[in-house]
């Protein structure tokens, strides 16, 4: 199903072109425009979903099926030693084209791409807490 004011919808359409890197009948793989280092990809599923948590269990085994040979492909382009997967979900987790999409972006060593994890530590109960809360959550 194509969303009418997707842009992603609208590259596979071909209404948009991209330097499309690996296409089948259920995902397309695409040079990002932006992106945050050379060879950065993105792999989208052809039917729209805007978020992971929405997606069908099949739409997403299809398209997560090609992921290890892109990323595999992408990081041996670039001769990079290493790549982030990413998968934002929703505007506050960084998501700005509300289709599905993996990001895969090579790293090279020192790249000075996500310097920093913001880690913190959980005062004393709240991962109990969480824990159950998301458990709970599971078996709705």
């Amino acid at each position: 199903m194509m969303q009418t004011d997707c842009i992603f919808c609208k590259i596979i359409a071909g209404q948009i072109p991209c330097y499309k890197v690996l296409e089948n009948d259920y995902a397309l793989a695409f040079l990002d425009i932006g992106p945050i280092s050379t060879g950065h990809t993105l792999l989208i599923p052809k039917t729209h979903v805007d978020r992971i948590d929405q997606c069908p269990p099949d739409i997403l085994a299809q398209t997560a099926q090609v992921l290890p040979q892109l990323a595999h492909a992408v990081a041996a382009a670039v001769n990079a030693p290493a790549f982030n997967i990413l998968c934002n979900n929703g505007s506050a987790a960084g998501q700005v084209v509300r289709h599905l999409h993996f990001h895969i972006i090579p790293r090279q060593e020192k790249d000075g791409v996500f310097t920093q994890w913001p880690a913190f530590k959980y005062p004393e109960g709240k991962a109990d807490m969480l824990c159950q809360k998301i458990i709970e959550n599971l078996k709705k």
